[in-house]
């Protein structure tokens, strides 16, 4: 029996993904774990393996097409079983025949004709527009047929879902769709309630997101977004319409860290390990999310979701995105643990070599904006968490110390928070309690 293949669950926020490119053909043999194609979300690109030895029979989803987690993309055959050949598909009736529950009710509410074909003509006119009533209801039951979070989405902003075409499967309106749909600057307006409305011919000429076409004798270069800069897109533009952001920043004294990394590199090295300053503020932060573990919980509706883990996730930025593995069990590592664990992900993630697993159940994300030269950033929460950490550049800088002008290796560090549910004093003594963490940091944890 054929072994089917289906998209993977890349994250607990992530319900579909795009096909970028097949790695084997139909009729190839492939390796169980083998790389078979792949995939990009907004959270990762990667390749996903074969989960059996045998021939691939059937490609049912193709490069470009988007496609929700478990749906079947394809099928592989175990080597000498036959493969498996396609039902022929039932012929669709022709246009030109009318339904006969169509035809019986048109004739039901016709009268019969008195003196030859006079009323035939206005019969068959009838049925024709039964069946075109009947096709639009179709239709529009098939959009209707969307997610829970596109429907949300389509009532808070008063959005008639049967007004957008799906590039979903079956017509099925998706995420992207209704988010384009609404960034357009499409009407809201009240559902209707049968019948489609006609797309306006410059809607047909703009692009995705509605813009218009550059003029001709402009100098410029129009290629289309990737699918992941639009995935994080729309994971970005959802982030902000669902969460309260606010944000809190603290100047933090480094000069500790920058001492114990001085004294005990070499050693790490010696183990091939990397101390980065990054290891002692995920250490910092792990320390307290113990203390406060609303920070590490998230919304489930009108319920409370507190995580008995600290699953840490590292922001890794790439030519052509970010995206944010997942450091599981953190609070069960120690700094050479979190400092291998951050390394490894990094560099897995550069390679585009995560596996779904690693991208899977964050409950924290950490972002690092300041390995550019940025001062401070303002982080976009990491849905569905309550809260990001942005840690700035690390450099030496003047300060006040005792009356006095120092030098002390310093860092602005800032707080993302939904303040549904993170009050600010509640935010502000997490940052207290990190501050307090890596300036008073403890060599023998080291």
């Amino acid at each position: 029996m054929p072994t089917p293949v289906v998209m993977p669950q890349m994250g607990e926020s992530i319900a579909e993904g795009t096909i970028v490119r097949w790695l084997k053909k139909v009729g190839e043999t492939v390796d169980r774990d083998e790389p078979l194609f792949e995939i990009s979300t907004d959270k990762v690109d990667a390749e996903i393996p074969s989960p059996a030895a045998g021939v691939l029979t059937e490609i049912t989803a193709h490069e470009g097409d988007t496609v929700a987690v478990n749906s079947v993309v394809a099928s592989i055959a175990a080597a000498g079983e036959a493969a498996r050949q396609p039902e022929p598909a039932a012929p669709a009736p022709s246009p030109a025949q009318p339904r006969k529950g169509a035809e019986k009710a048109a004739a039901s509410t016709q009268p019969q004709a008195d003196g030859g074909g006079t009323e035939e003509p206005k019969r068959v006119q009838r049925v024709q527009e039964v069946q075109e009533v009947q096709g639009v209801q179709e239709e529009d039951a098939r959009r209707q047929k969307s997610s829970p979070l596109v429907r949300r989405i389509a009532r808070e902003h008063n959005v008639d879902i049967t007004r957008i075409p799906g590039s979903g499967i079956g017509g099925r309106v998706t995420k992207h769709d209704i988010l384009g749909f609404i960034e357009s600057g499409a009407p809201e307006s009240a559902p209707s309630v049968v019948g489609r409305v006609p797309a306006r011919p410059e809607a047909m000429r703009a692009g995705p997101a509605g813009t218009r076409p550059a003029d001709s004798g402009a100098r410029v270069e129009i290629q289309p977004l990737s699918v992941m800069r639009k995935k994080i897109a729309e994971h970005m533009v959802l982030s902000r319409r669902t969460s309260a952001h606010v944000h809190s920043v603290f100047h933090v004294n480094l000069s500790t860290i920058e001492k114990i990394r001085h004294e005990k590199k070499a050693d790490y090295e010696r183990v091939g390990a990397k101390l980065t300053y990054m290891a002692f503020i995920a250490k910092a932060v792990i320390d307290a999310l113990r203390r406060f573990p609303i920070v590490n919980a998230s919304i489930d509706g009108d319920n409370v979701v507190y995580k008995r883990d600290i699953n840490l996730g590292i922001a890794v930025a790439l030519d052509s995105g970010l995206i944010v593995p997942v450091l599981k069990h953190a609070d069960e590592k120690n700094l050479l643990g979190l400092s291998r664990g951050i390394v490894d992900l990094a560099e897995r993630a550069r390679a585009r070599q995560l596996k779904p697993d690693d991208v899977h159940d964050g409950t924290f994300t950490i972002t690092n904006p300041g390995q550019f030269g940025a001062q401070f950033g303002m982080p976009i929460i990491n849905q569905p968490q309550v809260a990001i950490l942005g840690v700035g550049t690390i450099e030496k800088r003047p300060v006040v110390v005792d009356d006095a002008i120092a030098i002390r290796t310093m860092a602005y560090l800032t707080l993302g928070f939904d303040h549904r549910l993170i009050d600010g004093a509640v935010a502000d003594e997490f940052m207290a309690f990190v501050k307090n963490q890596l300036e008073n940091f403890d060599a023998n944890q080291v």
